[in-house]
């Protein structure tokens, strides 16, 4: 029987999908000796210095916080810590292959997708915008290659027609924390049996980027509304009219054959305001003009949609 406070764990990650699996560690009695996370950055309107979710998490569990700007280059004080054990969930970073191979237990990442599929930074956003049926938790080994290590534990979840992607993140926070508590122990005892990844499957989700933010309605209508639910609740789609970006924070789907051209304004259409597409119109139920708060399909309906009507998003 493994004894947990004997195996000193150093954990990596930054945003809040990590918080869930440093809390299982912590719940599972393991000895977490130290948090790597992500420096601080400025957000907001105000540009205020904001700590990472992992951060807050390892600060108020009185666990010591590192935050390398690059961990290339600054990774002595992990060394240290004299890890047995390195686990990695969403850190950000690249971590050089000196420091993996430092831990007798050597280092895991927990990974958003069921590898090979949708290695890389953004697999939740991905799975949903590709309108994938399921999704899961891969725990693997790290390698210096990128979501590429041999797997020792996985597990799916459904992805439902109308979930977005915090919708499936938050499935995925329960799974992965499940998956972690169910996998450590055969880790440390040596129990845990790793499998190669097949490269020639490997599909990637990288980082969202500005240029997949943009809608563009002129697809059939199931492909525009994966792409608006996987951008849902972060970074959130938009198309552009009269110059003005229009974002899209909660929609539905109708398909039918019409006559609209796509990208076209059509108004009111059960309880959303409608925007064709091939095949059937995307329904908006909340969005949000530039410049001004949300606001609802009527309210749109009955302002600056009334006069937009018949105008076509770019």
């Amino acid at each position: 029987m493994v004894k947990t406070m004997d195996t000193r764990i150093v954990f990596m990650g930054t945003p809040d999908i990590a918080c869930a699996m440093l809390q299982q560690l912590l719940d599972d009695h393991y000895h977490v000796v130290g948090v790597v996370t992500q420096p601080d950055k400025k957000a907001g309107r105000k540009q205020e210095w904001k700590m990472s979710e992992v951060k807050q998490k390892a600060l108020a569990c009185g666990i010591e916080v590192f935050q390398p700007l690059s961990i290339k280059e600054d990774y002595d004080p992990i060394i240290q810590w004299e890890p047995d054990l390195i686990v990695t969930c969403a850190y950000g970073q690249f971590i050089p292959q000196a420091l993996l191979k430092y831990p007798r237990y050597g280092s895991i990442n927990i990974h958003a997708s069921l590898l090979p599929k949708l290695r890389g930074g953004a697999p939740i956003h991905w799975a949903v915008i590709q309108g994938m049926k399921t999704t899961g938790m891969s725990i693997m080994r790290m390698v210096s290659k990128m979501d590429a290590g041999a797997v020792m534990a996985q597990r799916a979840v459904t992805i439902e027609e109308d979930d977005t992607t915090g919708d499936v993140y938050e499935k995925l926070k329960d799974c992965g924390a499940q998956l972690l508590h169910e996998s450590m122990e055969k880790l440390i005892n040596g129990e845990a049996i790793f499998i190669d990844q097949e490269e020639s499957a490997a599909t990637f989700g990288y980082n969202i980027s500005k240029d997949d933010e943009k809608i563009d309605f002129h697809r059939p209508v199931d492909e525009v509304y994966n792409h608006i639910r996987g951008l849902i609740p972060f970074p959130v789609g938009y198309a552009v009219l009269n110059n003005k970006k229009i974002k899209f924070h909660k929609v539905r789907k109708k398909t039918a054959d019409h006559h609209h051209a796509c990208g076209e304004l059509c108004g009111l259409m059960d309880g959303g305001y409608a925007i064709a597409a091939l095949g059937g119109y995307i329904l908006l139920e909340e969005l949000q003009l530039e410049g001004k708060a949300r606001i609802d399909a009527k309210s749109f309906a009955n302002g600056q949609g009334r006069n937009w009507l018949g105008s076509c998003l770019k």
